[in-house]
């Protein structure tokens, strides 16, 4: 009896120790599974945490660490050798929200579930400028965007040279994956710009009597003369009636652009005897390549340009930001004097 009693007692005694154990394996497996064990940053709900393709299991931890975005690393590391994503890393933008757990993370990169990035640019004059803004945001280098976008035969594929090739890209908001190469990044944009030349935009050059490049390379001179947007279809207006009458644009940002020098104020005399053909001072027609990307506003501005008399027009000191137009090169002379003595007054050089 006693015996019976004891391999009773004995029975319970695994049974419990049992549950116990089963109870603490499942809430760990709980806890290393499904708790959530990340921490976004600037109180933000998510991040987009970059894998390149140099990177081994010990890099990626490292990075979750170092943009401390992970909590637990030792729950995180053990379920990914549990899982195996150490022989799997794949390269790409991954979106990670803070109540994201190990598995469902592990599981993403595991099946490489990158999020599309954002990628916006704007402000951009350079083909440098828009390189290392690109290569900033993309797993895209630097120099190799910088070597497509000055190969002649790359510039060809989309219908541009090496002068017009930043016409391709139209300033917005684009998602694309993140570990796009340059060549599929090229292709790319070419869509988008294919999207936005629609018929109605493509009649409306026509009707100017230009091409999509010869807007854009207008807009960039539109873009470059003010931030007004209202001020922007009269300013073209001015630019398309010079164009059309055979006039040269003489247009100060294009000699600024022509010198390299953006930060310049005053446009003197000397400035214009620069030999470049984007001195449109020089030379007659519109410069060979655009001197920024224009934003869509701009473009949309010459091709919706003000019809009017105006061939002048000059910085209004006394409504900073906006301009004053005249019909002829007397008025004109009137208030560009004017303009220059309130300068030389400010000792603006």
């Amino acid at each position: 009896m006693a015996s019976k009693k004891k391999s009773t007692s004995f029975k319970a005694g695994i049974i419990i120790f049992t549950t116990v154990i089963f109870v603490v394996f499942s809430f760990y497996a709980y806890q290393v599974m499904l708790t959530p064990n990340f921490q976004i940053k600037k109180n933000d709900k998510s991040v987009i945490f970059y894998i390149n393709k140099k990177m081994d299991f010990k890099a990626v931890v490292d990075s979750l660490k170092k943009d401390q975005i992970l909590h637990d690393e030792l729950s995180f590391r053990f379920l990914a050798k549990l899982m195996g994503y150490p022989d799997k890393i794949i390269p790409g933008a991954y979106l990670i929200g803070v109540d994201d757990n190990n598995l469902g993370v592990l599981k993403r990169l595991i099946k490489g579930r990158q999020n599309p990035a954002k990628l916006v640019f704007n402000n951009i004059r350079l083909k440098e400028d828009l390189a290392d803004k690109i290569s900033q945001r993309m797993n895209i280098q630097r120099d190799s965007l910088l070597m497509a976008l000055n190969d002649e035969q790359v510039c060809q594929r989309y219908g541009f040279d090496t002068a017009t090739i930043m016409c391709m890209f139209i300033p917005n908001t684009y998602e694309m994956y993140w570990d796009l190469t340059v060549e599929k990044f090229m292709d790319k944009m070419f869509k988008e710009y294919d999207k936005f030349w629609t018929v109605v935009r493509q009649q409306k050059a026509e009707q100017m009597g230009l091409n999509k490049t010869q807007v854009q390379i207008l807009a960039s001179i539109v873009e470059a003369e003010t931030q007004q947007n209202g001020e922007k279809s009269r300013i073209a207006g001015v630019y398309y009636n010079r164009f059309k009458k055979g006039q040269k644009l003489q247009a100060d940002p294009t000699v600024k652009f022509a010198l390299r020098q953006f930060e310049l104020k005053r446009i003197y005399f000397g400035h214009l005897e620069i030999d470049n053909p984007y001195n449109t001072y020089k030379y007659k027609g519109l410069p060979p390549g655009p001197i920024n990307l224009p934003s869509i506003k701009s473009i949309d501005a010459v091709l919706n340009y003000e019809k009017h008399n105006y061939y002048f027009f000059c910085a209004d000191m006394s409504n900073p930001g906006f301009h004053k137009f005249a019909e002829n090169f007397d008025d004109h002379l009137s208030i560009a004097n004017e303009y220059r003595r309130k300068v030389d007054s400010l000792k603006i050089r």
